[in-house]
């Protein structure tokens, strides 16, 4: 993977589609045309006969903002058409805004500001929605807006209402920093922007309440956790990033979970960075990230 490149003036180009000689070239050539110099490529395809191709194109060109309109149109004629491919148009230093939502669990939400305060991850936080009012101090010493948003046990549609009236038009993503709610696909079908959600890795073998004592009594050596894109089927979404630690037998179920909760931040953070700097290419129930 190349480093990331937020300055002024550089562009990042995602395309993806039916393989089919000459797409690199078609692309750089729409690219070189306007002036782009393409300063970091990469690419894949799942098949070089009838597979899919994807592509992640960085590249600079002076007065990007002005030309960003001209551009995508010229893209839209030479990759749609004939060749059927899709593809999003993106300026690099544009932070997208990301709101979080969380319940009493503070490791990742925390994690996620404190990096961003060290501009270790290139977005805004407009909002953080929970469930409890349990970190509003704590988010507010950010400088970030706090919502509680309590969710009735008969009545979580009145909750998802709220939630939307917060969210849309204003971000571009929403993370569930450990979230303890289901979102229905109601909710998905109107936020309209992905939803990345984070979990431990024992699924689906300890489900519900009490997942590290469980895995402690069957003596599990390694805990991990897992960072994916939400979707109607519960935690079969698309998958961005997971990661594993060893354990042993001399460790606790409560030393299982504080490495699971370590695993869980390095995991969400970067799966959000990639996501944030247009490294993830959604494809089906799958992810191809560079």
């Amino acid at each position: 993977m190349t480093g990331s490149i937020i300055a002024e003036d550089y562009g990042r180009l995602i395309v993806q589609g039916a393989d089919r000689p000459g797409i690199v070239s078609r692309v750089s050539t729409v690219l070189a045309h306007h002036g782009a110099n393409v300063v970091a490529l990469d690419q894949s395809t799942s098949d070089p006969s009838g597979g899919r191709f994807f592509q992640r194109t960085v590249f600079h060109l002076p007065g990007l903002g002005a030309k960003l309109a001209e551009l995508d149109q010229a893209l839209e004629d030479e990759l749609s058409g004939e060749l059927g491919l899709t593809f999003r148009l993106v300026e690099a230093r544009r932070r997208k805004r990301v709101a979080i939502l969380v319940s009493r669990a503070d490791h990742c939400l925390l994690d996620l500001l404190w990096r961003r305060r060290r501009d270790e991850l290139h977005l805004t936080v407009p909002m953080v929605i929970s469930n409890h009012p349990d970190l509003g101090d704590d988010v507010r010493g950010f400088g970030i807006p706090f919502f509680h948003v309590p969710v009735e046990k008969n009545d979580k549609a009145a909750a998802e209402k709220e939630h939307l009236n917060l969210l849309k038009g204003n971000v571009d993503l929403v993370v569930l920093a450990r979230y303890m709610q289901i979102v229905s696909g109601d909710f998905l079908a109107e936020v309209g922007v992905p939803v990345i959600n984070i979990h431990h890795s024992f699924l689906p073998a300890f489900v519900g309440a009490g997942p590290y004592q469980r895995a402690k009594d069957r003596g599990v050596k390694l805990v991990g956790a897992t960072a994916h894109y939400v979707t109607e089927d519960l935690d079969e979404g698309p998958i961005i990033e997971q990661d594993v630690i060893r354990v042993s037998h001399h460790e606790s179920a409560q030393d299982l979970q504080r490495k699971g909760a370590d695993v869980e931040r390095l995991v969400l953070s970067r799966a959000v960075a990639w996501h944030c700097d247009d490294r993830v290419i959604r494809d089906g129930n799958s992810t191809i990230v560079f």
